[in-house]
């Protein structure tokens, strides 16, 4: 759907993140077929106040209350509309679009993500954690509300533009490729001894801390198995992680004749995002194109799951069901930010997380606010293990007893 002037309608949340700011890019690249209704971030008052002067965006709004008065501040005399608050968040969510990006990375994205599938539009999605911790039923809220999902990861929008939904017993497996990260050769036992700065030192993209060093332990890959679960209805053991240095396949379909289609294209997630924001139709973009006869070789092996044990951890997270893909997640993020903070080295990251899934009895997680306690009680386990001062494991009866 269009509107009357013939441009897409959209809304931005987690505009001030790089997966934000590129959709911004693009959207500002082609003015005559976007428009922009509204706009959501964190706590980046400045950049926030600046995007919606250039976009002419209807309305902003800030998480941060804290952040109100600089906000508006910069935005007077503009005629924007703006909020504060975890509710003023909701509400860009619930503004009247075509097409909604949800960026906002970590738990505070999963109910204004829910909120925007509630509209019934078309929500391009790059919070893992709406899939990751509640796929079930974000997947069930889509349908209902008529709402389509298109994912923005790269690897999963790679599938998504080679996958046959319409036939869906044509599809043997799916194959998500991994750049393997910056130690990708280590042995663990080097790897124990690398720095937040070695970990953060990606050979191919240029993402924020977190992620990095989620692909720096194969983590982000552990996830987006689980997210491609949700979004292309396969089960674990039809999802498969290949190695792929180059980062120039994106990831693969095989289907049952043989075939495999695979999507190509260099690492810039303008071109995914691009993908998404003009789907069903495709536009232009800035990205560097690829240049097939300058590459001296595209190589392709499995993972070490010895050295890399989280894609393990997230196989059987998804396998257990119900809570366990919630306590992985809050987990990870947990021993990631104290690895961050140097007070445990890079192989504790894995180490933490297993021993808060093996802590944690698995329950149901049949809405949001159980989503959020399961959330709270694995952090607070992680932080337990971390410090050395869990003794017992914590109760997860708010979250609901397992069937």
């Amino acid at each position: 759907m269009v509107t009357a002037d013939r441009r897409r309608r959209v809304s931005v949340l987690g505009s001030t993140g790089s997966v934000g700011c590129s959709t911004l890019d693009l959207i500002e690249r082609h003015p005559e077929r976007f428009s922009v209704v509204a706009l959501a971030a964190g706590t980046n008052a400045t950049l926030l106040a600046e995007q919606a002067k250039r976009t002419r965006a209807g309305f902003v709004a800030i998480a941060d209350k804290q952040a109100w008065p600089a906000l508006k501040a910069a935005l007077s005399g503009s005629g924007i509309e703006a909020a504060a608050g975890p509710e003023a968040v909701d509400e860009a969510a619930r503004r009247d679009t075509d097409w909604t990006m949800a960026a906002i990375v970590g738990a505070a994205g999963l109910a204004p993500t829910l909120t925007a599938l509630r509209q019934g539009r078309v929500v391009a999605l790059a919070n893992k954690e709406a899939l990751v911790c509640a796929g079930d039923l974000f997947v069930a809220v889509a349908r209902a509300a008529g709402a389509t999902i298109l994912p923005v990861d790269s690897e999963h929008n790679a599938i998504f533009q080679v996958f046959a939904a319409d036939r869906p017993a044509t599809i043997e497996k799916i194959i998500l490729t991994a750049s393997g990260g910056p130690f990708r050769t280590l042995s663990r036992e080097a790897m124990a001894t690398k720095s937040v700065e070695a970990a953060l030192a990606h050979p191919n993209w240029s993402m924020g801390p977190k992620i990095s060093i989620d692909s720096a332990t194969m983590m982000n890959k552990g996830l987006e198995l689980i997210e491609a679960h949700h979004l292309f209805g396969l089960p674990e053991d039809r999802i498969d992680i290949l190695v792929h240095p180059q980062s120039v396949v994106h990831s693969l379909v095989a289907y049952v004749d043989g075939s495999v289609l695979a999507q190509l294209g260099s690492p810039d997630m303008r071109t995914p995002i691009a993908y998404a924001l003009a789907w069903p139709d495709r536009m232009p973009t800035p990205t560097p194109r690829l240049d097939l006869a300058a590459l001296v070789q595209l190589s392709f092996e499995a993972p070490d799951p010895v050295r890399f044990p989280a894609l393990r951890l997230a196989r059987e997270a998804l396998r257990a069901g119900g809570s366990a893909p919630v306590v992985l997640n809050a987990a990870n993020e947990t021993a990631v930010a104290a690895f961050v903070a140097r007070r445990i080295g890079f192989t504790e990251i894995a180490a933490v997380v297993e021993a808060v899934l093996e802590t944690l009895p698995v329950s149901v997680v049949a809405d949001l606010d159980a989503v959020t306690e399961c959330d709270r009680i694995a952090r607070d386990c992680a932080i337990g293990i971390i410090d050395g001062s869990l003794t017992r494991p914590p109760r997860v009866a708010s979250a609901g007893a397992a069937d």
